[in-house]
């Protein structure tokens, strides 16, 4: 995709992966570029149900986004936010409504009954990005040999680390670090968080489930994206290195780079 503010163009590469633990992938993930639009999800809620959960979040969407697309006038399911601009409305709102239709779902359903996803997007738009998340799914940022978290994890080990400032030893033996405080699908409404990046030539941005930010430690992420020959090597590469530190989870990736 080319990026008109800044003569820049966009490279993409994703995949997913099951691990080494779980029996099946409840991980989705979405490259639209006719959108601009980058999607991870990490599904949760057991029997299958998280899988569902995650799937519906990536094609709903992938389905607003095409008909807004198409149709910018269109009546939109929920207000603009008068203090952000359109597009990053527009995300917002396909979040929420991504998250409507899970928890409608989920209580139409006895067997879906508790799932969910987070959720985390980024959207390239005429002037920069906006990212977007709902859990602890994250969004990086690759550049100048640094490597920086952009998102804040809707977790219940970061409520506890930012009251309480854990020590490096109480937060690796915390016993509820897979207890998501924020998710798609858990109420009918869900708060949305964004922030806007203006990315530079040679910038990676990285998405990625929990399952590839557990395992790998940022400057094991860091290393391997800056020392790969591409980023497609560079996605293959960090699920190697997340299955070798025990895959306990399912892993998925997403890197967009900005060349000139």
């Amino acid at each position: 995709m080319n990026y008109p503010a800044t003569n820049l163009r966009i490279e993409v590469a994703g995949q997913t992966n099951v691990g080494m633990k779980r029996a099946h992938n409840e991980d989705n993930f979405s490259i639209m570029e006719e959108n601009g639009l980058y999607v991870v999800a990490d599904g949760m809620g057991g029997h299958a149900s998280g899988e569902v959960a995650s799937k519906m979040a990536v094609d709903s969407l992938r389905d607003f986004f095409a008909t807004t697309q198409n149709d910018p006038e269109r009546t939109w399911p929920y207000k603009m936010d008068r203090s952000k601009g359109y597009e990053e409305n527009r995300l917002i709102t396909g979040i929420k409504l991504a998250n409507l239709r899970i928890y409608e779902s989920a209580q139409r359903d006895a067997k879906q009954r508790g799932m969910g996803t987070t959720i985390v997007t980024m959207f390239a738009v005429q002037d920069g990005v906006y990212v977007a998340h709902v859990g602890d799914s994250r969004v990086y940022r690759i550049r100048e040999n640094k490597i920086e978290q952009l998102t804040e994890d809707h977790s219940l080990l970061n409520d506890y680390i930012k009251m309480k400032k854990l020590t490096p030893e109480e937060i690796e033996k915390f016993p509820h670090k897979n207890v998501i405080v924020r998710a798609l699908g858990m109420k009918d409404t869900v708060k949305v968080d964004t922030r806007f990046e203006q990315p530079r030539a040679n910038d990676i941005y990285l998405l990625c489930s929990d399952g590839l930010s557990g395992p790998v430690t940022d400057p094991e992420m860091l290393q391997i994206v800056t020392g790969a020959p591409d980023i497609q090597a560079a996605s293959n590469r960090l699920i190697e290195k997340a299955n070798e530190n025990g895959g306990p989870d399912n892993i998925t990736v997403v890197l967009a780079r900005w060349v000139s």
